[in-house]
């Protein structure tokens, strides 16, 4: 059975720094494409970064520049390393890896910015 287990969210503030993980087990992780997905309150989830077998990566237009989206197949793990935070990125982050038509989540991880 594949699980995904998130870490790393919190409370920062405005232009702090967070790094979430996403640990993968019960599969063989390099076969997975690991996106981040968020969902602000009242919002639909939006695809914030992904990364692929390969490591070509991928980011939404609002977090270029700002966000990174890494693995370690080694650990069974893909971060997001999160720098510049705004407010406007308060959302529940949640972690996906996909091959082919199998998609599994995580669970979520709030990430809160203020001041």
């Amino acid at each position: 059975q594949v699980q995904l287990v998130e870490s790393g969210g919190g409370l920062v503030q405005p232009g702090g720094s967070l790094r979430l993980s996403c640990a993968v087990s019960g599969s063989i992780f390099s076969i997975y494409t690991m996106s981040w997905f968020r969902q602000a309150p009242g919002k639909q989830r939006e695809l914030v970064a992904l990364i692929t077998t390969s490591s070509t990566t991928n980011y939404a237009d609002s977090v270029k520049g700002r966000f990174t989206i890494s693995r370690d197949n080694a650990k069974n793990t893909a971060y997001l390393q999160m720098n510049s935070l705004k407010p406007e990125d308060t959302a529940v982050y949640y972690c996906r890896a996909q091959f082919t038509t199998r998609n599994y989540w995580a669970q979520g991880t709030q990430v809160t910015v203020s001041s």
